[in-house]
């Protein structure tokens, strides 16, 4: 597996209306889009800045995974997400070299992206995510 950068790095918020109006000053740029990606029970506000991505995770059900995470760990960066091609081939990959996956085949993400997450017991701690953009 060798990423070709980070795709994007995932921000859990309590809201986004709250959050947007900040990254926007710090960041000097616009939200371009939000999103909701029901499976996952999250709202998401994309931020660009050179080719990496910032991604606020809003909950839309406390008990999905960003709505524990805030009760658990409170507002923060949630994950880190690489972009790689050949996200299967990764996947397998990663289990031969005993990384824990929590998604075993692909699922679709935000922006049309498949994904895959990697289990943080098996990376120091980090929810990582792997990204293929399909329609490269």
């Amino acid at each position: 597996m060798k990423p070709s950068h980070i795709e994007h790095i995932g921000i859990a918020v309590k809201t986004l209306d709250d959050a947007i109006p900040y990254y926007e000053k710090l960041l000097g740029t616009s939200c371009y889009a939000i999103e909701d990606v029901k499976d996952q029970k999250v709202r998401t506000a994309f931020f660009k800045i050179g080719q990496t991505k910032i991604e606020l995770l809003e909950s839309t059900d406390l008990e999905g995974p960003v709505g524990k995470f805030i009760e658990k760990k409170g507002e923060g960066i949630h994950h880190i997400a690489f972009a790689v091609d050949g996200l299967e081939e990764a996947l397998e990959e990663a289990k031969d070299n005993g990384i824990g996956l929590i998604d075993e085949k692909p699922r679709k993400g935000a922006e049309g992206l498949h994904i895959a997450f990697l289990h943080p017991k098996s990376t120091f701690g980090v929810l990582t995510e792997l990204c293929e953009d399909k329609n490269k």
